[in-house]
């Protein structure tokens, strides 16, 4: 059974403890019913999951306000991570535009806190453009880092932010953000797409939680998925399991301090997810699954997924 104290057993993000297998809120958007997204919140929280990511430009707010709605008065050990550095714009494939101004992360902090109902974020990431798949922001939204970590250290300075993360950056510009007090770092990482291995490590040996996005790879067209992956297909059907779970379930194992926030509008896709937590990948397993090599630890993946995301026609 799925340990729904905590599934995936206990991690850390700053001085909080969470669940390792946490819940991204991103897809209760237009597309899940009111009625369907506080029923999957809720549930999350009864099998054990403490931690929350979200934020204010998913679905233009509505996504916050559906966790205020499900959650609200929110227990004491729940920890709701936010981001900020994109606006939402309800335009194309993926409906958002950069937002990079120290104004403007101030106003989604401001909106964090009056949409969730909050007076205090636990962790708010800093989302750069560093990395793909979004292309570089450019003019007035090429905003240098300094200046951004500067905004968010008086957030918190103000109470209006308890830690601070940083998003889509490389080991460089995590290192330069470090005095800033980090502890949280979202990358896209997958067991086909290692491209931030040297990333993860660094996390890994400065105790910072390292938050993988594009878990079981890219949605773009033509770019692999974990789930296809004949050695991932094959172990989950030595295991019982599927093809997800064992992506995600490898992804538990590279480091003590990775936390995985997979995301649904589904109750039975939710404990499904769950139950990653309960899969003991043999020795033998891993190994195999440690050997892929896939098109995305290739330098060129990013850069490749960044022109793909640049060229996807609007919807």
């Amino acid at each position: 059974m799925t340990n729904q104290l905590h599934p995936g057993g206990l991690g850390r993000i700053g001085t909080s403890a969470v669940a390792r297998v946490g819940y991204g809120a991103m897809q209760l958007d237009e597309n899940v019913t009111p009625d369907d997204a506080i029923a999957v919140l809720r549930r999350a929280i009864e099998l054990g999951v403490n931690h929350i990511d979200t934020a204010s430009f998913y679905a233009g707010g509505e996504v916050n306000h559906r966790i205020r709605k499900a959650l609200a008065p929110y227990r004491d050990e729940l920890v709701i991570v936010s981001k900020v550095g994109a606006a939402y714009t309800g335009v194309g494939p993926v409906p958002l535009t950069a937002a990079q101004k120290p104004a403007e992360l101030r106003a989604a902090v401001e909106d964090d806190l009056r949409q969730l109902g909050l007076d205090t974020v636990s962790v708010v990431n800093l989302r750069r453009y560093d990395l793909g798949p979004a292309p570089a922001p450019e003019g007035d939204q090429n905003v240098g880092l300094d200046d951004q970590l500067a905004e968010m250290i008086a957030l918190r300075d103000e109470g209006k932010i308890a830690a601070i993360g940083i998003s889509s950056v490389g080991l460089e510009a995590l290192q330069r953000a470090l005095p800033a007090g980090i502890v949280c770092v979202q990358n896209a990482y997958s067991l086909l797409d290692r491209t931030q291995e040297d990333t993860l490590d660094f996390c890994a040996d400065e105790g910072i939680a390292w938050v993988p996005y594009f878990p079981l790879g890219s949605a773009f067209p033509g770019f692999p998925k974990v789930t296809d992956h004949a050695v991932v297909r094959e172990i989950a059907d030595e295991a019982g399991a599927t093809p997800a779970q064992i992506g995600l379930a490898w992804l538990l194992t590279t480091s003590a301090n990775t936390l995985l926030i997979p995301g649904t509008g589904s109750i039975a896709h939710l404990e499904e997810n769950m139950k990653v937590a309960d899969i003991a990948l043999t020795d033998d397993a891993v190994a195999r699954l440690d050997a892929i090599t896939a098109p995305g630890k290739g330098p060129d993946y990013a850069a490749t997924l960044r022109e793909a995301f640049r060229q996807a026609p609007a919807t």
